[in-house]
């Protein structure tokens, strides 16, 4: 009788376990992804801002090779390829099967219209000169590409994975800005301008599906929000969480996982180097050794940075330890300007909206201000900084914009740049060799650094290509180009939940492809 009793009670209580408690639950498919800067627009083939690969890349837009979560270049569209002896010749094979997400196929024809539209005349690409070796794109057949170089570029295959050489349409490319069209496992469904972007599961994907079926990117940059967004729910995730200072609140919460890794990004205090008095090497160098690059990591980033004294991460084995070079010395600074000619000398120090910028260019300020430099601060918005203001050259006398647009740079004449210093953090990979161009915004026009770079270009030996690459940093640090400040690190909060979410980046992402919930 009474372990009947204990049989019926215990049959009782499963049951009430069992109409209290649903059946075992789904694992969740959406995610809300909390960014700090929107992106201009949608394109990464016609825009400069790491806010457009964000969202966009691996997500919505793929090329013929991609960056793995280790930094590893590994096959996107192109499933395999074959290099020349001369290394000349690339030929790429394509996988079969695919399709834009306007249902129409992805072929030789469109990797032949993306790469010919880099190098085209009134190409609006930021990174177009990384492609400029290219000589032909030859379509073999529908699933076989061959691309023929003027001369050896040993880093081709490295830089047909960034965001800037991702294959589009010739159907949809002239309006991927606000209505991205590419052939990744997200469809773009929605923008709000000012508030989020909706991306959804693309059913038709050639490649492995996805697990999530949609994604919101909200966009949050206000540090006390984000940590509120967060708390609440309202995000899942900050893959880059603009509040370092309040980690700790975070890391004692066992809601959320606090993820440090690193990044590809030399943050740097940018200089004009075309513009008087910045163009003499001695100001420059004033300027360097003003900075202390500790006090603006614990001040702005609160400890997560590590200093560097050139252009090239600290985690990589070519680095070359540089920071003694343009040490803080307060009293060199003030011996130089006086040498110079100019011992109190007016500079506007305009920063873009990033929380890194505007916390460390106020620390900036002060710090030049103590050895005599007068600093304005301005803080500009992204469209500003990306515009004649900042980073693009100044129109050519005569220059005619096409319908409403303002004229733009069409490089026949000498590039020119109207601002002072800037702070920016440039997060694409292995890109030193920005220093050599002559439209780019630092305006540093060396023929020695010229020369490391195109040796570098056409050289194969490892051996040869590490003493290459420490050249390169050596010259910049000699020359003093920028202010050198550091490596931004990756502070990412996420749901504990929450899996696949790159710990490092090695390139400006928020790769989806492999998130999911537990």
């Amino acid at each position: 009788m009474r372990t009947s009793l204990v049989v019926l009670a215990l049959a009782g209580a499963l049951a009430l376990s069992t109409a209290a408690t649903p059946a075992l639950a789904q694992a969740r498919t959406d995610l809300k992804v909390g960014l700090v800067l929107e992106p201009p627009s949608l394109d990464p083939t016609a825009e400069a801002a790491a806010a457009v690969d964000e969202v966009v890349y691996a997500n919505v837009f793929e090329g013929l090779t991609r960056f793995a979560s280790d930094g590893s270049v590994v096959p996107g569209l192109a499933e395999s390829w074959e290099i020349s002896e001369d290394g000349l010749t690339y030929t790429f094979h394509l996988h079969d099967g695919v399709t834009f997400h306007d249902g129409t196929t992805m072929d030789a024809e469109d990797v032949k219209f993306s790469l010919d539209r880099i190098n085209a005349e009134g190409s609006l690409n930021a990174q177009k000169a990384l492609y400029a070796a290219i000589a032909s794109v030859e379509v073999v057949d529908p699933l076989t590409v061959k691309i023929t170089l003027g001369k050896p570029d040993g880093n081709l295959i490295y830089n047909l994975a960034w965001g800037d050489a991702v294959i589009v349409a010739p159907e949809t490319a002239a309006t991927n800005g606000t209505n991205p069209v590419g052939t990744g496992p997200f469809v773009f469904k929605e923008r709000r301008p000012g508030d989020s972007i909706e991306l959804a599961k693309n059913p038709g994907y050639w490649g492995t599906p996805v697990a999530l079926e949609s994604a919101t990117f909200r966009y949050i940059g206000d540090p006390t929000a984000a940590l509120a967004a967060l708390q609440a729910g309202d995000v899942d995730v900050f893959p880059n969480f603009p509040a370092p200072e309040m980690v700790g609140v975070l890391q004692g919460d066992p809601r959320f996982r606090v993820v440090v890794g690193t990044t590809q990004g030399e943050t740097i205090l940018t200089m004009n180097n075309s513009r008087p008095p910045l163009d003499d090497v001695r100001v420059r160098e004033a300027i360097a050794h003003a900075i202390d690059r500790q006090a603006i990591i614990d001040g702005a980033m609160f400890g997560f940075g590590v200093p560097i004294g050139t252009f090239w991460p600290p985690t990589h084995p070519d680095y070359v330890d540089l920071t003694a070079l343009s040490n803080y010395d307060p009293e060199k600074s003030k011996a130089l300007l006086a040498e110079a000619g100019v011992p109190n000398p007016s500079l506007t120090l305009r920063l873009p909206p990033a929380p890194y910028a505007r916390r460390g260019g106020e620390i900036i300020a002060e710090q030049l201000r103590a050895v005599g430099i007068n600093v304005e601060v301005i803080n500009v918005e992204w469209a500003q900084w990306l515009s004649p203001e900042v980073f693009r050259p100044a129109p050519c006398p005569g220059a005619v914009g096409e319908g409403d647009k303002p004229p733009a740079y069409d490089g026949s004449c000498p590039a020119t740049f109207s601002y002072d210093l800037t702070i920016v953090s440039h997060t694409e990979p292995n890109d030193i060799g920005i220093f050599a161009r002559d439209d780019y915004y630092f305006a540093y026009r060396s023929d020695t650094f010229k020369k490391i770079i195109a040796d570098l270009a056409v050289t194969a030996d490892p051996a040869t290509r590490s003493e290459l690459i420490k050249a390169a940093q050596t010259q910049i640090a000699n020359d003093f180009v920028a202010g050198y400040l550091f490596e931004l690190a990756k502070v990412g909060v996420e749901d504990a939940r929450l899996k696949g979410m790159w710990e490092n980046a090695p390139t400006q992402a928020t790769d989806l492809t492999a998130v999911h919930w537990e």
